[in-house]
């Protein structure tokens, strides 16, 4: 195998499918990428076996096809050291050698033989939708914050996809808050729904960035399959039944909250800082027109307490929230200010932007409080 590239083409290409490579790996070959060159075309994979993903870039010049796995780390540490300079990559099929070569110097890494990388999943009875880029990675920004990490509940630690005549919907949720994006202006024309694993999704969401084009979806019981772009992605879905999420939505919240989305966010930061480190409480008092957030550490005698102007309708009240958990979900949100309706401090509250622009588009966002230490 042997072709030319520009080695911030090449590097670029290595960290779109960087992070799908672990840090520990059960089999050796996963330390690397698998290079198969064709015609014109050089397909870089990188496997952890759960996910596989590909990108597709073109070399400069390209001949004696072929393919070779390569040391991932190696390889990447390499090519930051150089600035955009055109290189000569050359690997032979009986040793399995690699030669990098420049206009200063040559660098040799030994590679391996490309028939041990694992395979591609194989999927059959697929279903077939598309959906935006767009819409996928705003989907993706919302929900994966919201994702748990609890190994006894795999379930949690996903997103939840749903598909049906009414749209699309993703959710998650890690049983502390919880997350629902939908868009009532996007049909698949299937009604099903799967579970999306956590790790295949940052992988998309970095992929999908500042892209406006068509995402081809496959799926069957067991796999997902997305291509885009120059990029190709395979994922092992998360097997199990989604929680009922609709039931632990309060419906009847008449107590109505607006607040200035960024002066909430920095006020969440400051006195989040004074909060007890192990529970992170923080108690939003609401009465007329004025918001207090205070915290307060008592093992370490330390206390904030911040006001707010807003707009209020309901009974006065207080309410205790994890500082952390609300600055994450307020942060996440656009818009100007932020709707948080409330019933009472013993049931969850909800987020979503106090003024949507588009009609389609749905963020609703749940918070569990937390029992405040009077």
């Amino acid at each position: 195998m042997k072709f030319i590239i520009s080695s911030s083409n090449l590097l670029k290409a290595l960290q779109t499918v960087n992070g799908v490579i672990l840090a520990n790996n059960t089999l050796p070959i996963l330390d690397n990428f698998l290079f198969e060159l064709t015609e014109g075309q050089l397909k870089i994979t990188a496997s952890d076996l759960e996910t596989t993903m590909m990108v597709t870039v073109t070399p400069d010049m390209a001949e004696e096809f072929g393919s070779i796995a390569v040391p991932a780390k190696i390889l990447i540490e390499t090519l930051k050291t150089f600035s955009n300079i055109p290189i000569s990559f050359t690997s032979h099929p009986e040793t399995f050698g690699i030669v990098i070569a420049t206009e200063e110097g040559n660098f040799k890494i030994a590679g391996q033989d490309a028939d041990e990388f694992p395979k591609q999943p194989d999927m059959p009875n697929t279903t077939s939708i598309t959906l935006n880029s767009s819409f996928l990675a705003s989907a993706i920004h919302y929900t994966i914050l919201a994702t748990g990490n609890d190994e006894l509940r795999p379930v949690m630690s996903g997103v939840y996809c749903e598909l049906n005549e009414e749209g699309v919907t993703f959710v998650a949720t890690d049983a502390h808050k919880l997350v629902r994006y939908r868009r009532t202006d996007v049909q698949t024309g299937v009604d099903a729904s799967f579970i999306l694993p956590k790790k295949p999704l940052h992988q998309l969401r970095n992929a999908l960035a500042d892209l406006d084009e068509p995402v081809a979806i496959e799926y069957n019981e067991k796999n997902a399959y997305f291509a885009f772009h120059n990029i190709n992605l395979y994922c092992r879905l998360i097997d199990g039944k989604y929680p009922n999420y609709e039931v632990v939505i309060p419906k009847d919240n008449p107590n109505k909250l607006i607040v200035d989305r960024v002066q909430l966010v920095n006020s969440l930061r400051r006195v989040g800082i004074f909060a007890n480190q192990s529970t992170q409480q923080i108690r939003f008092k609401i009465s007329g027109k004025e918001l207090v957030l205070s915290a307060e550490d008592v093992d370490y005698a330390n206390e904030a307490k911040e006001r707010l102007n807003c707009s209020y309708e309901g009974d006065d009240m207080e309410i205790g929230f994890s500082s952390r958990f609300m600055y994450e979900l307020v942060n996440n949100i656009e818009g100007e200010q932020v709707l948080v309706e409330l019933s009472n401090p013993n049931r969850a509250g909800l987020i979503s932007p106090a003024n949507p622009t588009d009609p389609a588009e749905s963020l609703l966002m749940l918070i569990m409080p937390v029992m405040l230490n009077n």
